[in-house]
């Protein structure tokens, strides 16, 4: 009964379903390690946030280039406060404000977008305290050079002097004529009248839609890989149903029904219609 599974229709059935099964479950596998990687990412950003909070502050060079295991570490740069912007269209506890960005100019000869706090409000110089002079060191959280979307960085053109719309040294660059850093930090504790800005985790370790989205994608290919077993069972019955029914002679055999086909021609062919009266 089960012979029609050697026919070449078949062989074809079946290494589509050999081939799919496995496909479906490597993909279904991979995103869900993505997905486990993500997370574990992301727990190690929240652990090491924890702990860099409260642990010794390295010194900046040691700590570059920006990467996972550096972003958001405390370290400390000393030198001379130059030139100051504002980054409008930043959030802090729900309420819409800027942040105040001094550049420090390091012993080295290159710049550091220094973070010295947030304020609420519309982006005004007026409102921003001046850095303080002098050589002085400053303490604070590594931060990797913002692309649009990151933590309300914008990519919006056309602000007024003085403002950026990313803390990115590839933004920076076309304002300032000094050799930047490409990192930030963000100090500790926010100059007089302003409020710290927290560190953020670095890109690709937060448990956001990217991350739910492998989660989907690994449903979707497991569902995909059920419903290629599904429908093979569904098509082995079928073909057995019929093979059971032209057995008992309840399904006529092609043979039958061309010889049928061909008895019904030649009754149309010797019987023509009446001639249609003039």
């Amino acid at each position: 009964m089960y012979r029609f599974l050697l026919t070449p229709r078949w062989w074809g059935i079946n290494v589509f379903v050999l081939l799919a099964i496995p496909f479906c479950v490597f993909m279904g596998s991979w995103q869900l390690s993505r997905f486990e990687g993500r997370v574990q990412d992301h727990r190690a950003a929240t652990e090491q946030a924890a702990s860099d909070g409260h642990g010794t502050a390295r010194p900046l060079d040691t700590m570059l280039p920006v990467d996972k295991s550096t972003s958001g570490r405390r370290v400390t740069a000393s030198g001379r406060y130059g030139r100051q912007l504002l980054v409008p269209g930043r959030e802090l506890d729900g309420k819409n404000g800027f942040y105040v960005l001094t550049l420090l100019r390091t012993d080295a000869g290159r710049s550091l977008p220094v973070v010295r706090g947030w304020l609420p409000g519309t982006a005004d110089a007026g409102k921003a305290p001046a850095a303080p002079s002098g050589e002085i060191t400053v303490t604070g959280a590594l931060q990797a050079s913002e692309t649009p979307g990151d933590n309300g960085a914008g990519a919006q053109g056309g602000l007024p002097a003085g403002q950026t719309a990313a803390i990115s040294s590839a933004t920076l660059v076309n304002l300032v004529p000094d050799r930047l850093y490409d990192a930030w930090v963000t100090l500790d504790r926010a100059d007089a009248g302003m409020k710290a800005v927290p560190a953020t985790a670095p890109e690709g370790t937060g448990l956001d839609l990217k991350a739910f989205q492998n989660l989907g994608y690994t449903g979707e290919w497991f569902v995909f890989a059920g419903f290629v077993v599904f429908m093979w069972f569904r098509l082995l019955r079928r073909e057995v149903e019929f093979q059971r029914d032209a057995a008992l002679g309840l399904v006529p055999d092609q043979e039958q029904e061309q010889d049928g086909e061909r008895e019904r021609e030649g009754e149309e062919q010797g019987n023509p219609s009446a001639p249609t009266a003039v």
